[in-house]
């Protein structure tokens, strides 16, 4: 039988690689292979050390839970589209020089934009200015 800091671990690791979308409480118990006690044991102390969040939901008659991980695995697409990466003055480029990262209204613009994006809201052609 795997103990239980191994079972967490899994368990959070299952969770994370769901996303947005979640996992049922149910579900997670049977990829693991717990009992569904040992299952909502994890699934609280994994919610108090504030890794994932329980949502309560209605599924097949039943109530359950579907657990959501706190924060989601970094992928290369959050920074694929950054303009550092094709700007020709990169190698010039550092904190404090004339060219910065401080002062880059490309990078500034992509910021913006993904701030933006992740509210819901559209960007504006005038989302650099201030």
């Amino acid at each position: 039988m795997p103990k239980r800091n191994d079972l967490e671990y899994k368990a959070l690791k299952l969770i994370t690689n769901t996303g947005s979308n979640g996992i049922l409480q149910s579900e997670l118990w049977r990829k693991l292979g717990a009992s569904s006690r040992e299952g909502s044991r994890i699934a609280i102390k994994l919610e108090n050390k504030g890794l994932i969040r329980r949502e309560k939901e209605l599924s097949g008659g039943r109530w359950t839970y579907r657990l959501y991980p706190k924060r989601e695995p970094i992928t290369i697409d959050s920074i694929a589209d950054c303009p550092c990466f094709t700007c020709p003055e990169s190698a010039r480029c550092e904190p404090w020089g004339a060219i910065s990262p401080n002062t880059c209204e490309k990078l500034t613009e992509w910021i913006l934009r993904l701030i933006q994006e992740k509210e819901g809201a559209k960007p504006t052609a005038n989302s650099g200015e201030t």
